[in-house]
């Protein structure tokens, strides 16, 4: 390493410049710009986690990750790409007693320009800003092992000059160009890396407007997609179940659709090189160690659950070796949970009105922010044989008499849901809750961090099913309590029990989701019903049909999806003569 001294002032500003570099990227800083120093850095800068059944092979999982938000089609000269000198990765996890990932892909990005002679992105067939990448997989923390040394990332769709013309642009369709970039990796996964319509779709206005939602909209003020017409990079891999599955195994070999032998946890991250500036010619180098700068796993935690003085240390922590259980607080009491609480804050967010958290289900249970939700039954022996009991998992569940959603939220996002009491539908409960219910969701890999939780034993419901919805578990619950094809009490495929929160599907409506999960209609599917409800009557009462009609407002994306890998749609292009059509 060079030794310099810092009296030169040309020096000082590069020290500088690089000290600064190291507090906004080094000093570590995932969604969409939702932390204050990844939103500086948005090369690096995970927008979503995606993870399902391929809907057209049973056979494999899809998982995909997209980064680099807000990107407008027509941003040139300097197009949008993957940067050089990060690391992006896929972490997997299929044993909940290893201490880190069992499956670990890793992707690294270099640039080249074919003809520096010009301004142009694009120019007489040939292009500057062409990226490749070399992807690299590591099992049970083995080395990592190139299996594709040399993918190609299409070309940004600027328009039908740059793209289409032949001698001119690159004489092809850009959704040949996608075709073209799909790799088969040596062990068989499908890969592709490159720009993508962004298919997340929130009312982010809206949202962050201290939640003033528009769920009905009007002519003067509606609902409207902040990322509407917008792209993001997406890496996506299509991966054989049996190269997911902790022991080998096929989806042929599953005993049940809930087999927890075939649950996966998945999340993604970005991390960049300690920055040192040297003094030959006052150059900028790279070295040292990677430092973790974003991840995510299940959808908006760090958006919409982790205050803003602890989002950036959230973005360098992985969920392993008990990290995440000091951010438990915001689960078990979550901030959104005061805007659903008349006695809090519930007058202040009208936009919220539909959702109110039970105040004394069945007579007596109170799960509003500090109230004790089911911990007087801690210790009952009514609890024996359920996840509630202290020799299973009570006390995660049922800590302290002021968590209440412990017993709820803290497990879809730490821990995944069991198929055991009290987590199983009501429907054949006889309306006890800790009875024995309609199992209708396994996706438990207890490690105690945030990741998504998938059971690949699961089929995955066809698009096209007249009950495909897009809320996911949700409406599979939903189903399972009043469609007579679905309520009888045994396990039965339920169509949707593949959506969120088991994975996560490209159109699963993930803000509604989880905004009517935290207005407690998860405490309602397993027969904890509102407070208007009477025994003897129905449980679809007012206030959980009110729930159930809740919307954030923009429920899907902004255009189709494709029906092979990568799914995703086909990136929006720069210039438009004619309206872009999807397909």
């Amino acid at each position: 390493m060079r030794t310099f001294s810092l009296c030169s002032g040309r020096l000082r500003i590069l020290f500088l410049s690089g000290a600064l570099l190291l507090l906004a990227i080094g000093g570590y800083a995932s969604s969409h710009r939702e932390a204050p120093l990844i939103s500086n850095d948005p090369l690096a800068d995970n927008t979503d986690v995606y993870a399902f059944k391929s809907p057209d092979d049973p056979n494999t999982i899809t998982i995909i990750a997209n980064y680099i938000p807000f990107q407008l089609p027509e941003g040139g000269p300097n197009y949008y790409t993957f940067g050089e000198r990060i690391r992006y990765e896929i972490h997997i996890k299929n044993k909940a007693n290893t201490a880190s990932d069992d499956i670990t892909y890793r992707f690294t990005f270099t640039r080249n320009n074919e003809d520096p002679s010009t301004f142009f992105n694009i120019r007489l067939g040939k292009q500057n800003l062409k990226t490749t990448y070399i992807c690299e997989k590591s099992v049970n923390g083995g080395p990592f092992t190139a299996i594709v040394s040399n993918g190609v990332v299409p070309a940004y769709n600027i328009g039908p000059r740059s793209i289409d013309t032949p001698g001119l642009g690159l004489g092809t369709s850009y959704n040949t160009l996608i075709e073209q970039s799909i790799a088969t990796a040596s062990s068989g996964e499908k890969v592709f890396c490159g720009p993508a319509d962004d298919p997340f779709f929130v009312d982010l206005a809206g949202a962050f407007d201290a939640g003033n939602f528009r769920p009905d909209g009007n002519s003067v003020n509606p609902s409207k997609d902040g990322l509407a017409r917008y792209n993001v990079h997406t890496i996506a891999l299509k991966i054989p179940v049996n190269l997911l599955q902790k022991d080998g195994k096929s989806v042929s070999q599953a005993s049940t659709i809930l087999d927890p032998d075939f649950v996966i946890g998945v999340w993604a991250s970005a991390s960049r090189q300690k920055i040192k500036t040297l003094y030959n010619g006052g150059d900028v180098g790279y070295d040292g160690e990677y430092v973790q700068v974003s991840r995510l796993g299940m959808p908006l935690t760090n958006e919409a659950v982790i205050p803003v003085g602890m989002k950036d240390k959230w973005n360098t922590l992985t969920p392993y070796n008990g990290n995440d259980l000091q951010f438990a607080q915001y689960f078990t009491n979550p901030e959104l949970a005061l805007y659903m609480d008349d006695s809090k804050f519930g007058g202040a967010v009208p936009s919220l009105k539909a959702l109110r958290i039970q105040t004394k289900s069945l007579g007596g249970f109170d799960f509003r922010n500090g109230q004790p939700g089911l911990f007087s039954l801690k210790g009952n022996s009514a609890l024996d044989g359920t996840a509630l009991a202290e020799a299973a998992f009570g006390s995660v569940l049922l800590p302290n008499a002021t968590s209440p959603r412990a017993v709820d939220l803290l497990p879809i996002f730490y821990t995944g849901v069991p198929n055991m009491r009290p987590y199983q539908l009501a429907t054949g409960k006889g309306g006890s809750p800790l009875a024995a219910g309609k199992p209708f969701i396994h996706n438990f890999l207890p490690t105690l961090g945030d990741m998504l939780r998938l059971n690949m034993a699961v089929p995955a419901t066809p698009r096209n099913d007249a009950k495909f919805s897009s809320l996911g578990l949700v409406g599979a619950a939903v189903l399972g309590l009043t469609d007579a094809t679905y309520t009888n009490p045994n396990l039965q495929f339920i169509p949707n029990m593949d959506g969120f929160p088991n994975g996560r599907r490209l159109e699963d409506d993930v803000t509604t989701i989880e905004l009517q999960a935290v207005g407690g209609v998860v405490l309602a599917a397993i027969g904890l019903w509102y407070d208007d409800f009477v025994p003897g009557q129905s449980p679809v009462t007012p206030n959980l049909g009110n729930v159930l009609k809740f919307s954030a407002g923009v429920t899907k994306n902004d255009t189709t999806l494709k029906a092979s890998f990568p799914y995703v749609q086909t990136p929006w292009r720069g210039l438009n003569y004619t309206k872009v059509t999807k397909f």
